[in-house]
């Protein structure tokens, strides 16, 4: 097992107090009191505070793509996305203060739809993207914009998130869930060829 660097640590301190307190306490002076350097010294290794953001941004979104989508591999088209917005919602809800950085945090690094989007540029909604087009294919979603359809999807069960982590749905977490598979049934329904 190889020793952190430097650089992996501060990432690894502003990611650990991004995730426990949200990113406005993601301050250069505490992560260089957390790693034990000076805050001064952080900046021979990120140039200022928003690429220290947007390393622990690349590093989250990286470890998410590498899970995502690994619940349910092989099962039917179905269980594929209910397996992949449950991923969703255990990110969201495991991690709010992640997801609230890497999802509705205005960044200036942060991907924009379409065009960041298209080709695979998104691993994470990418993995529902090939799961849309697959369902256009084989006959289960009517012929649609895949990505634009996969835009409903995701959008249906990121605002109901949002509605939570706000306290403005008053169930507990499994209700919650339940109600954002209900949702989605729903959007599918809509969808079906």
């Amino acid at each position: 097992m190889s020793v952190p660097s430097t650089a992996e640590k501060i990432a690894d301190a502003a990611e650990d107090i991004l995730v426990n307190e949200g990113s406005d306490a993601a301050t250069m002076r505490r992560v260089a009191e957390i790693v034990g350097v000076s805050a001064m010294a952080i900046y021979k290794y990120f140039p200022n505070r928003q690429a220290l953001l947007d390393a622990v941004a690349a590093r989250a979104f990286r470890r998410l793509s590498e899970a995502w989508g690994t619940r349910v591999p092989d099962g039917s088209w179905e269980e594929r996305v209910f397996g992949l917005m449950d991923d969703f919602l255990d990110f969201a809800l495991g991690r709010p203060h992640l997801y609230t950085f890497l999802m509705t945090e205005q960044r200036p690094r942060a991907r924009r739809f379409p065009g960041d989007f298209q080709g695979g540029g998104s691993p994470v909604f990418g993995a529902l993207v090939l799961l849309v087009e697959e369902g256009m294919r084989d006959g289960l979603l009517r012929e649609d914009d895949p990505l634009e359809v996969t835009l409903a999807l995701t959008s249906t069960a990121q605002g109901l998130v949002q509605l939570y982590l706000g306290g403005r749905i008053g169930l507990d977490e499994e209700t919650f869930r339940l109600l954002c598979a209900r949702t989605t049934r729903r959007v599918l329904d809509g969808i079906r060829a």
